[in-house]
Parts: C-alpha cells; structure tokens; sequence
C-alpha cells in the first residue's frame, strides 16, 4: 500500500462517526432516563438476526461464493433484509469479497488487509479512497444474471431508507415506542451488526488458530463465531470457500449452515457443496505434519522421532494415492454408479475406509505432539 493517504470518504466518515456517537450516547440516555419497552428489546433482536444471516447466508455464502442455490421468495428476503445491513449492494459487496479471497493478505490488493494493521481492516478502508477498496464489477458477471441482485442493486438506496427508517418507524409508532424501537431497532442495531462483520475482517485474521491452512492469516475463534453468525470458523472458510459450511464440526455454532439446511429440507435451497471429508482430515492431518517437522527442523525433536514422522508422511502419501484412484474410478463409472447398487457401495466404503484410516494417522500424531510436549 502506498506510503501517502489517499482522500478520506468524508460521507463514510461522518456517517460511521454519528451513528457510533449516538449508539454510545443517545441509546443508554434514553435507557436510563426513558426505558426500552418489550418490544422494542424484540424488534431490535428480530431486525439483528435478520439483517446479520442475510449477510451471511445470502450476501457471503449464496452470491459470493455460490455454495448453494436458492428459490426466489428466498432470494428476495435476503436481498431486502442484506440492504438492511447497509453494507452496499450484493453485487458491490461480492465483487471486493472475491478479491479479497483472490489475494488475501496483499496490502496491495487485498480491500481490507489485515497486513495493513487491524484498525485498517476492520473500518479503516472504508474510510479513504483506497484503490483496493474499488468494486471490480467483471468478477461478478455471474450474478449479474440473477434478476434479483439487479433489482437490489438498482434500488438499494430505497432499500437501504425503507427498511432502516421506514420500517422502526412504522413499528414504532405501532407498537407506541416511536423513539426507543428507533433507536434500538435502528441504531444500535445498525452499529452493531457493523462491527460484528467487521470482526470477520479484523479478529478472524488475528486471533485464534489455523488447524487447516497456513496460506493465509484467517483463523477459527469460536467466540468470534459467537458474534458474526457462524463465520468464525474463518481458517476453514478460507481453506474451503466452496463448501456452504463454516462450522463443519457438530458441535460449531453455525446458525448461518443450520439456516440454509432448514431451507433445503423444506425445499427452498438446493445444490448445497459440501467439502470431501476426506479432504478436510488431510488439511488437519498436514498441518499437525507441518507442526512436527517444524520441530524436527528446529533440532528439539530426537532422530528416532524423525523417521517416525516421516513414515507417517509416507503414510499420508500413500493414503491420498489411494484416494485418488478410488476418486477417479468413480469419475469413470459416472452415471453407473447411481444404477449399480453393488459398485455404490464398494465405493463408499473404500471412502469410508480411507477416511478412517486417515482419523486414526491423526490420532497417532497427537500423541506424538503430546510426548513431545507440544500444545
């Protein structure tokens, strides 16, 4: 990035700053001297949740990176709840998205890189004319053929009136609490669901772990996942941007993949990707590889513990070889493989048996990084 600063966006600036003033002023003022009523407590988690998963599931995992396929009545929900964000248009936001994927971490490239400094990429490259903050529309000629995403696109603006001062206004005046649904539903509201998917570009480039790339600076941080709806699961999206899952473990908070399965079982998302299992235990399984080599290279480990790592490497060769050629037989089989229930299952299970073999290659090295005292 260039030594000299470009212009400051003097209508993003002045805009973050008077929504963040009255968020931390305005909205416990009335707290304290007024009170937040039921609804106005309601409205603001309703219009969160709306406005954040639309974000999520539509903008990032529907339109950025076409992990599934949704039926238009959701489309369109997702279109007019993600203007709610004020996050700009599904074809802007994808765009700078996919760059940021194409060359993360390139202070040069990357709209929001974390190389930069964190105050850089959680807000500061909205706030001046940063060539790499720049839409670059041909990476989204795909989307441009959804009627959807250009209809939000040309009347995002309205959009952007209708649901964030149009909407809490009508409820508030409703509900009788004009100000505190204002204020809450609208404003903190708003500010919050700002920084949390700023925190996608901040904190899960900074703080947590990276159990399946190192390609990058994204990490995994479940509390960061706590907050952003699932997407602080960020090593794994990096690693697997194609899968509609950030949280692939049972046990990860995901709303946003609980949501879109919801969708599919009753039949409104469809073609949903998945990432090979197999493939994501030999990511783990290579970078617990990487860890011990490490410290074979760094003269800590003994010369028995060297051979020992590199049979299981080895090992892992041979398994992926292995894989491979079952991948491919079933590629060859193509179509006989739904029609030939005996062929279906001889290659499910050799998956299956790989996939284990693989579960317990990872197991063993465990226990080596434990006896060599590695946490």
């Amino acid at each position: 990035m260039s030594e000299s600063k470009p212009p400051v966006e003097w209508e993003n600036a002045i805009f973050f700053a008077l929504t963040n003033a009255a968020a931390i002023t305005l909205v416990p003022f009335w707290g304290v001297t007024q009170g937040y009523s039921g609804w106005a407590w309601l409205f603001f988690a309703v219009l969160l949740v709306l406005g954040g998963m639309s974000i999520t599931v539509g903008y990032h995992r529907l339109w950025a990176h076409r992990t599934f396929k949704a039926r238009a009545p959701v489309r369109l929900v997702l279109a007019i709840f993600g203007a709610m964000a004020l996050q700009n248009s599904i074809l802007n936001w994808a765009a700078r998205h996919r760059v940021h994927h194409r060359f993360v971490d390139d202070v040069d490239r990357d709209p929001h890189s974390i190389k930069s400094g964190f105050w850089h990429a959680h807000i500061g490259w909205m706030l001046r004319a940063w060539p790499t903050t720049q839409a670059d529309y041909s990476r989204v000629r795909d989307l441009e053929k959804d009627p959807i995403v250009n209809w939000q696109h040309r009347h995002y603006w309205t959009l952007v009136w209708v649901t964030n001062l149009g909407l809490p206004l009508v409820l508030g005046f409703v509900f009788g609490d004009l100000i505190g649904i204002l204020l809450l539903a609208g404003v903190l509201r708003l500010v919050l669901s700002h920084h949390f998917t700023f925190f996608i570009n901040s904190l899960a480039h900074m703080w947590g772990r990276r159990p399946y790339s190192e390609d990058s600076t994204a990490v995994d941080n479940g509390i960061v996942a706590l907050l952003t709806w699932g997407e602080g699961y960020h090593n794994y999206h990096h690693a697997f941007q194609a899968d509609y899952r950030n949280g692939v473990r049972w046990w990860h908070y995901d709303p946003s993949k609980w949501l879109i399965n919801l969708f599919a079982w009753i039949g409104l998302a469809y073609d949903r990707r998945r990432t090979p299992n197999f493939k994501i235990q030999r990511a783990r399984l290579q970078m617990e590889l990487l860890r011990l080599s490490r410290m074979a290279e760094a003269g800590t480990a003994h010369e028995t513990w060297r051979e020992v790592l590199e049979r299981e490497y080895q090992r892992l060769r041979d398994t992926v070889s292995q894989w491979q050629e079952v991948q491919a037989r079933k590629v060859l089989a193509g179509k006989a493989v739904m029609n030939d229930r005996w062929l279906r299952t001889e290659l499910r299970t050799s998956f299956k048996e790989l996939e284990y073999r693989l579960k317990m290659q990872q197991r063993r090295l465990r226990e080596l990084t434990l006896a060599l005292g590695v946490r």
